[in-house]
């Protein structure tokens, strides 16, 4: 599992994930925040020993990516922000959306 805050070319990760894959890895996957494909990143991430890249929709996936890739997946954020908003409005601790539970449904 490779976990990234920021994929833009993919060609750092693409090139770990073959790594990876390489030294024995039966599965690879990537994890970020941020999904900006620019340039050769769908393509990229296409060829490589990638089996899926999960990201947040902080960033819309253009159609061209889409098009080129059937290997991102994108999770909404929406739930977890609304509790982090909810959270601050009513002066209680945001510690709670950090917990495994939670968060998960936040994110599902």
């Amino acid at each position: 599992i490779i976990v990234d805050d920021i994929i833009d070319t993919a060609g750092t990760l693409t090139q770990a994930a073959n790594e990876l894959k390489n030294f024995g890895a039966e599965r690879v996957f990537a994890f970020a925040t941020h999904g900006l494909f620019n340039g050769p990143a769908a393509k990229r991430i296409q060829d490589c020993a990638l089996e899926e890249v999960v990201v947040a929709n902080t960033v819309p996936l253009r159609d061209e990516v889409k098009a080129q890739t059937s290997k991102i997946r994108v999770i909404s954020v929406g739930k977890l922000l609304d509790g982090a908003i909810r959270a601050i409005h009513q002066g209680e601790s945001m510690s709670a959306l950090f917990n495994n539970d939670l968060g998960g449904r936040l994110l599902a």
